[in-house]
């Protein structure tokens, strides 16, 4: 089986990390499997990507241009949008000139390819949804504003009043490309992305299956505490309450505002706060404990040793898909707190293997934080978050649903 997995990048992000752990899971069965990407950052040959210098830039270049109509809109909020527009990117030349069985869409916005460019793959595609973009007007998440069911127009991450905005342009061109395209699954990664699909106006009439994001559950695991936080210089004798993901100070989604109301609020002995992916800011933050801060990481070696310092996760995304943090911390055995929201219930199981929090309560949050710091069973709450991860994400788990996923497709295109 040819399978050609196609991502705006290959490890630098949720979404391209995701993509390429199932490339991954699906070499381990032998399934021949190659990634397509705009932007390479590892050093895998079956990565495929821009090579010569020229190529390099204007694939930058894209991204800066794919953004312009944007701008347009002044008073935007910081929820990405994407618009898809830039032409002439070659991906569906090279898409088709591959002749792959199987073309698996994940995350291709950042200028990648146009939304017609879709309608022109001649393989059968399956597209996994990391976010709300493809069903939506060009938002990534819709900040619960809910027009992806209808039709977009007054957007409001565009902070748009008009009806024909760009939102409503965007989401005509999905509507007309999305009607030309004939073989097409659709996956989402958790229970609450798959209900929106079909819920919204331009996938409610296609074939929608639920399938999990993968990971490396034997390189995600337990390793020694006191070993993972000489790494770091972080106290050995403290309680570490670890808060970390892409941009966590500036994506008010991250739920960084509603976390730090939190920490204050704690009422705990020997406690420190970390923050990972983001270096000390320039002005300091006051908290009532110490915080220590970890810069971006983006290897499979140091993320574990990352999650390896703390006692308990908290990840305030206030929407979320299918979060890699939460998956990657209860593999590591390390408890999650979280709201009660999206994809989080499908990973967390409350008070089994961390908390899920009542959605935006600062003081459920709280007692949540309080909950698995002071459980005397905390070691066996580490052992079932473990457990959890290896019997619902492991490699060996997903990569079959996706090769039996691929197979169905495959059939179903035939004449």
């Amino acid at each position: 089986m040819k399978v050609l997995i196609v991502s705006t990048s290959d490890i630098r992000g949720g979404a391209a990390r995701a993509a390429y752990r199932l490339h991954q899971s699906l070499l381990t069965k032998g399934v021949d499997s190659q990634v397509l990407v705009q932007s390479k950052t590892s050093d895998d040959y079956r990565v495929l990507a821009p090579e010569t210098k020229l190529k390099k830039i204007f694939s930058r270049l894209r991204q800066a241009l794919d953004s312009l109509p944007v701008h347009l809109y002044k008073r935007r909020t910081k929820t990405l949008f994407s618009p898809s527009w830039v032409p002439f990117s070659n991906v569906v030349k090279q898409i088709n000139a591959f002749n792959p069985d199987v073309v698996h869409l994940h995350w291709v916005a950042a200028g990648m390819m146009r939304i017609e460019d879709i309608a022109k793959i001649k393989a059968p595609i399956v597209w996994s949804l990391h976010d709300m973009w493809a069903f939506t007007g060009g938002c990534h998440y819709d900040e619960h504003c809910d027009a992806f069911k209808n039709e977009c127009g007054n957007c409001k991450v565009l902070q748009s009043s008009k009806e024909f905005d760009l939102s409503r342009k965007v989401y005509k061109r999905k509507l007309k490309t999305y009607a030309e395209i004939k073989n097409l699954v659709v996956v989402g990664s958790s229970q609450w992305i798959t209900k929106c699909a079909k819920e919204s106006s331009l996938f409610k009439e296609r074939e929608i299956v639920t399938l999990t994001n993968c990971l490396d559950t034997e390189l995600f695991k337990k390793i020694d505490q006191k070993t993972a936080r000489n790494v770091f210089h972080i106290p050995q004798d403290k309680k570490v309450i670890l808060f970390g993901a892409m941009s966590p100070l500036g994506d008010p989604r991250k739920g960084a505002k509603e976390l730090f109301e939190a920490i204050n609020q704690l009422d705990l002995e020997n406690a420190v706060f970390v923050i990972a992916g983001s270096s000390k800011p320039k002005q300091p933050l006051s908290f009532k404990y110490p915080v220590y801060f970890i810069p971006p990481l983006h290897d499979e070696v140091s993320l574990p040793l990352m999650y390896n310092v703390a006692d308990v996760m908290i990840v305030p995304s206030l929407q979320e898909n299918l979060a890699n943090s939460i998956v990657e911390s209860l593999s590591c055995g390390v408890p999650v707190v979280a709201f009660d929201i999206g994809g989080n219930p499908d990973i967390i199981s409350h008070k089994k293997n961390g908390y899920l929090v009542e959605p935006f309560n600062i003081d459920d949050m709280v007692d949540g934080i309080e909950w698995v710091l002071s459980n005397k069973s905390h070691s066996a709450l580490s052992k079932r978050a473990r457990e959890s991860a290896i019997s619902k994400y492991s490699f060996n788990v997903i990569s079959e649903k996706y090769i039996n996923l691929y197979e169905s497709v495959i059939e179903g295109s035939k004449p």
